[in-house]
């Protein structure tokens, strides 16, 4: 039989990805539904060949629906999620509102997909931060065979992650520069275009970024509480992708050639990694694909047992839209969904 799935949030950037992701996957639904806040009920948004009527989150009601993929903010989230969970509908979570819950599952299918037996308590599942989706990764496969010890990573995040407005506002700003218009930053702390910010999310009392904290956080929730990691969160003047440079250190020896022969078997990876102009992936060429990529692996002799590299992905699809879709299809291929199962 199929499903009966919701997506809450269906005219944000992600809300619209997950639309998309569960057309071209084939999702297993009988209906979906697109839902978001009552000034957007009413507008058209694209599911594969059709068009799909937003509804109004307030009003809907949840308890014939299998699934509901919520992009629709932390604070949207902490109100709806629980009550959807409460109607026996399982709520895959876009937003930081319940990654650090106790009882809700923070998953990767790549890396703890046996997390996802944990979901009963609330009907909730988290989706990690983007930044953080693409890294484990890429580190999960390493951990396996040589075990992290620490990570260092400087992410250079583009735009989308922070929404609608601020990719309007990059491009806005380079226009302006080009015709020597005003520059306004409104969504972002300073200028973005042409321009890097070290700044994403707030500040905390430690010098870090509430971004950075996330990282650190959830790679322990979801790979190993022993790593240790270190962040610098920096927004660039990019509109679709995130771009990783990472450094780890193991605690038993690994050369470049295992590493990359490990990534290259590895779910989820590719790796692109010629020594020369042009051999590595970059935000523009990762845009639009599924897969996580890797480059630039080298050896990195300042540490006992470590290695550098370059990481890539998509932060709309795998860092956000298309890990939830993973997750979703990971209920229907374990058969955990019971109102669906009550039904056959």
């Amino acid at each position: 039989m199929g499903y009966k799935v919701a997506v809450v949030g269906a005219t944000g950037n992600v809300g619209r990805e997950m639309l998309d992701i569960l057309s071209e996957r084939a999702f297993p639904a009988d209906e979906v539904v697109a839902i978001a806040s009552r000034r957007s009920a009413g507008q058209d948004v694209s599911f594969g060949d059709k068009i799909l009527k937003v509804k109004a989150l307030d009003s809907y009601d949840f308890s014939d629906t299998d699934i509901c993929l919520m992009s629709a903010g932390g604070e949207t989230s902490k109100e709806w999620s629980p009550r959807i969970g409460q109607s026996g509908c399982v709520v895959i979570d876009n937003s930081s509102a319940f990654r650090y819950h106790q009882d809700v599952p923070l998953i990767v299918p790549e890396v703890n997909p046996e997390a996802i037996h944990g979901f009963s308590k609330l009907n909730i599942i988290a989706n990690p931060n983007c930044s953080t989706a693409q890294l484990v990764v890429a580190l999960k496969p390493l951990h396996d065979a040589a075990t992290i010890k620490r990570v260092v990573v400087a992410t250079y995040q583009s735009v989308s992650g922070a929404g609608k407005d601020a990719m309007d506002e990059l491009f806005q700003q380079t226009r302006s520069v080009f015709t020597a218009g005003e520059i306004k930053a409104e969504k972002f702390p300073k200028r973005i275009a042409f321009n890097v910010i070290p700044h994403i999310d707030v500040f905390m009392e430690d010098g870090y970024t509430k971004e950075e904290w996330k990282m650190v956080a959830e790679t322990k929730k979801m790979l190993d509480p022993k790593i240790k990691l270190t962040a610098t969160a920096v927004r660039v003047p990019v509109f679709i992708g995130h771009a990783e440079a990472v450094n780890v250190e193991f605690e038993r020896p690994i050369t470049a050639e295992q590493a990359t022969a490990i990534l290259r078997s590895a779910p989820g990876l590719m790796v692109v990694d010629k020594r020369e102009p042009g051999g590595y992936m970059t935000p523009h060429e990762a845009a639009g694909e599924d897969a996580t990529y890797v480059s630039r692996i080298r050896e990195d002799a300042t540490v006992e047992n470590g290695l550098s590299f370059w990481c890539v992905a998509d932060n709309l699809r795998k860092g956000a839209a298309l890990n939830t879709v993973q997750i979703a299809e990971m209920l229907v291929n374990r058969k955990l969904l019971k109102r669906a199962q009550a039904a056959a």
